[in-house]
């Protein structure tokens, strides 16, 4: 055997041991996830962040780190619908004040659309302005309290969006409901674990002609590394 042929079994060998190595620590890392927890009056919701929206997970983790979220207002809500929160422009605004166009400055987000991620109850989803790529807000948010559809319902969505629902889906939007209307057409990203009672009196608060709450309801966003099978077991989310 020559020295350079020693030589490149041994790089080879050690190229191949990393790539094992870093395999292994991706598979380490991915044993744990981020619990996300909007903190509000009228109590708290729990949330997870899917893996398979990279850019909206990673920017809303990075905006709850950096404490953005913080005494913002969930600024518009509507039964049977969704509630909406994370404009800036919210904090500390006086009432009557129209809001819902703040964030610009942050920039938008790439569309990551899936037809597993759909806005069933609890889905957490971004609010955008329109635009034809339909493209995030960076920092507006929203989730789903949602009404139940039928069939009919169902099918005429799928022609008019070019969709089509799994039985699965169609099961759950029919006896848990959601709202259907906006699937692939804003980014579904995440869901609630746990608190969708707060969600149902979020929305159910009253509001005046731009729906906003008469009463504000300030949220503070905090998120925790956390073991994904102590979230199984703790809040039943199966991933």
């Amino acid at each position: 055997m020559t020295k350079k042929y020693f030589f490149k079994i041994i790089i080879f060998t050690l190229i191949l041991g990393f790539g094992t190595n870093h395999a292994q620590s991706q598979t380490k890392k991915s044993k744990k996830d981020y619990l996300v927890e909007i903190k509000t009056s009228l109590g708290n919701i729990y949330l997870v962040l899917y893996e398979d929206t990279p850019n909206h997970r990673e920017n809303f983790l990075r905006l709850a780190k950096k404490k953005f979220f913080k005494d913002l207002l969930f600024h518009r809500v509507k039964p049977k619908f969704m509630i909406q929160g994370g404009d800036p422009e919210s904090r500390n605004a006086p009432k009557g004040k129209m809001l819902g166009a703040g964030g610009s400055e942050l920039g938008l987000i790439k569309a990551e659309f899936h037809p597993h991620r759909v806005h069933k109850r609890g889905a957490l989803a971004a609010a955008r302005r329109p635009n034809p790529a339909k493209a995030s807000s960076a920092c507006q948010f929203y989730i789903v309290q949602g009404r139940k559809f039928t069939d009919q319902e169902l099918s005429f969505l799928e022609t008019q969006k070019k969709i089509q629902y799994t039985p699965a889906q169609r099961k759950m939007y029919k006896e848990q409901g959601g709202a259907a209307m906006l699937d692939q057409d804003y980014t579904v990203y995440g869901e609630v674990i746990q608190g969708m009672d707060v969600v149902d009196k979020i929305a159910t608060q009253g509001r005046d002609r731009f729906d906003r709450p008469y009463k504000d309801i300030k949220m503070n966003i905090v998120v925790k590394r956390m073991r994904k099978k102590k979230i199984t077991k703790k809040y039943g989310y199966t991933y």
